[in-house]
Protein backbone atom coordinates (compact mmCIF):
# COMPACT_ATOMS: atom_id res chain seq x y z
CA UNK A 1 0.00 0.00 0.00
CA UNK A 2 0.99 3.39 -0.33
CA UNK A 3 -0.46 7.08 -0.10
CA UNK A 4 -1.02 8.89 -2.97
CA UNK A 5 1.38 12.35 -2.46
CA UNK A 6 -1.45 14.18 -4.11
CA UNK A 7 -5.01 13.92 -2.43
CA UNK A 8 -3.31 11.85 0.15
CA UNK A 9 -5.74 8.53 -0.85
CA UNK A 10 -4.21 5.20 0.06
CA UNK A 11 -3.60 3.37 -3.56
CA UNK A 12 -2.68 -0.27 -3.47
CA UNK A 13 0.15 -0.09 -6.04
CA UNK A 14 -1.16 -3.15 -7.97
CA UNK A 15 -4.54 -1.09 -8.88
CA UNK A 16 -2.22 2.11 -9.24
CA UNK A 17 -2.87 4.40 -12.46
CA UNK A 18 1.10 4.58 -12.20
CA UNK A 19 4.12 4.83 -10.12
CA UNK A 20 7.41 6.68 -9.95
CA UNK A 21 10.86 7.09 -8.51
CA UNK A 22 11.76 10.66 -7.82
CA UNK A 23 14.70 11.41 -5.26
CA UNK A 24 15.17 7.85 -4.49
CA UNK A 25 11.31 7.25 -3.23
CA UNK A 26 8.83 5.41 -4.88
CA UNK A 27 5.07 7.02 -5.25
CA UNK A 28 1.78 5.83 -6.49
CA UNK A 29 -1.32 7.35 -7.76
CA UNK A 30 -4.63 6.97 -7.66
CA UNK A 31 -5.77 9.03 -10.91
CA UNK A 32 -4.01 10.62 -14.23
CA UNK A 33 -5.02 13.54 -12.70
CA UNK A 34 -2.88 12.97 -9.78
CA UNK A 35 0.31 11.96 -11.47
CA UNK A 36 0.00 15.05 -13.71
CA UNK A 37 -0.43 17.31 -10.66
CA UNK A 38 2.77 15.86 -9.04
CA UNK A 39 4.43 15.91 -12.41
CA UNK A 40 3.97 20.16 -12.87
CA UNK A 41 5.43 20.56 -9.53
CA UNK A 42 6.64 17.31 -7.90
CA UNK A 43 8.59 19.03 -4.87
CA UNK A 44 5.78 20.87 -3.43
CA UNK A 45 3.68 17.46 -3.50
CA UNK A 46 6.82 14.88 -2.44
CA UNK A 47 7.99 16.72 0.48
CA UNK A 48 5.23 16.72 2.80
CA UNK A 49 5.48 16.03 5.95
CA UNK A 50 4.80 12.01 6.71
CA UNK A 51 2.04 13.11 9.04
CA UNK A 52 0.06 14.90 6.22
CA UNK A 53 0.32 11.68 4.18
CA UNK A 54 -1.32 9.93 6.98
CA UNK A 55 -4.68 11.83 7.65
Amino acid sequence: MAIDPVCNMTVYEELAVSCEEYKGKHYCFCSKACREAFDKDPDLHANKPYELLQS
